[in-house]
């Protein structure tokens, strides 16, 4: 048996590629069936996510050109195609590799927390789909625990590496909780569905979304549970707004410096944030020389993000020294697994000795021998019968010039300890 992990990711494969090799919800249902009833397969897992797609499995010693075999034919691509994008790692490395993408130590993002939801989505499928088992899964319960250990331990996912979550760390620093406040975005784009996840997720209850056009807006609005209202009616709702987050591709400002100080009037001053994502700025410059209202650039978002990249790149450090310590001693007990079957033949085969040798004696001591006699002679036979395999081990090697493992075998039997 041998653990394997094979696939592409956004370092070796561009898009198009991973597109081909992407496998849809769909499709997913059917390839984890084939990869369970393959010959070859003892257990498999596929995480396929829009910037990798991996196979985990459990092969016998065929090697991972039969995974790459059936890759190919289940998409439909040829293997030119895909192996000069295809990794595969086996053993300790497919360990590794698995508990490093968990961590989030192998994403376009580094530490980024989402991987580790994908990863248990992808093996509470092959569950439900019967196709993962054995050290396979015990080798996926073991890379949960250590992503809980890095996370726990380092601060690799702490600090924010987007500009998107730099403008909602920065909201929630200063309003240390966001629970109460009401927070007007601006746009509805990629970035501002990035943001207003954020936001909610930190607990934001009061979310307004102002857009050019309502029904971009309304796809925010519905997910998020935030109140509508175009550009033109930012005026008449800013003075609601304790932190104004704004992103949009208007080449001119949409908020201007008087119609910010008109509603810190209405406000009575109560201080006011404003993070300006966007290039050019939504937001006037001259805002930020009111006072009570507090404005951030996106200049200003990036030194935070670029800081903070640093700080994830010590983190991660750390992470990849538990990673390495946690996929050795998973190996350190799978390779413990290899003597349990030898373990329990050779418990039998002393157990069926000394039974055949112990009937023998009740029987002698019925017939008539003395008891001490029969005892001495049980312990004799005993003794020889479990001493002869190793005695001819240790000849035959001696025999050989097999000094290491004379040495190996000496230490098994304990016959070091025992001269001491």
């Amino acid at each position: 048996m041998t653990l394997l992990a094979l696939g592409i990711n956004h370092k070796t494969a561009s898009v198009d590629l991973r597109e081909k090799v992407a496998f849809s919800s769909e499709k997913l249902s059917l390839a984890l069936q084939q990869l369970k009833n393959h010959p070859e397969v003892l257990s498999g897992v596929i995480v396929s996510t829009c910037n990798r797609t991996e196979v985990y499995c459990e092969i016998s010693q065929s090697g991972p050109g039969v995974i790459i075999d059936w890759l190919t034919k289940f998409h439909q691509i040829t293997a030119e195609e895909l192996m000069p994008s295809l990794y595969f790692h086996e053993e300790q490395a497919a360990a590794r590799h698995l508990m490093r993408v968990a961590c989030g130590l192998d994403s376009l993002v580094l530490g980024e927390p989402q991987i580790l939801g994908q990863v248990k989505q992808s093996y509470s499928e092959s569950k439900d789909n019967e196709a993962v088992g054995g050290t396979l899964e015990k080798l996926f319960q073991k890379t949960f625990t250590v992503a809980k250990r890095v996370r726990t331990e380092t601060d690799i996912g702490g600090n924010a590496v987007s500009v998107a979550y730099a403008a909602c760390s920065l909201a929630r620093q200063i309003f240390e909780s966001l629970s109460g406040a009401t927070i007007l975005l601006v746009g509805a784009g990629e970035t501002i569905e990035l943001v207003s996840r954020h936001v909610v997720e930190q607990g934001c209850n009061s979310l307004i979304v102002a857009n050019r056009t309502r029904e971009r807006a309304e796809c925010i609005a519905q997910e998020f549970g935030a109140e509508v209202i175009s550009l033109e009616e930012i005026p008449d709702h800013l003075h609601r707004a304790d932190i104004v987050i704004s992103s949009t591709a208007s080449p001119l400002p949409i908020v201007g410096k008087g119609m910010v100080e008109m509603a810190l009037k209405q406000r009575r001053h109560q201080p006011m944030l404003l993070v300006d994502i966007a290039v050019p700025r939504d937001i006037e410059q001259q805002v930020g020389e009111l006072n009570d209202a507090y404005l951030y650039s996106v200049d200003d978002l990036h030194s935070i993000v670029e800081k903070n990249r640093e700080q994830r790149k010590v983190a991660a450090i750390q992470a990849e020294a538990i990673v390495s310590e946690e996929s050795a001693v998973f190996m350190q007990w799978l390779r413990s697994l290899e003597a349990v079957d030898s373990i329990r033949d050779y418990r039998q085969f002393a157990e069926e000795i000394k039974q055949e040798l112990l009937q023998r004696s009740l029987q002698a001591i019925a017939n008539g021998t003395e008891p001490e006699k029969a005892l001495a002679e049980l312990s004799n036979k005993l003794t020889n019968k479990l001493i002869h395999a190793p005695t001819k081990a240790m000849q035959q090697v001696a025999k050989n010039g097999e000094s290491e493992k004379l040495a190996v075998i000496r230490e098994a039997l304990g016959l070091d300890s025992y001269n001491d």
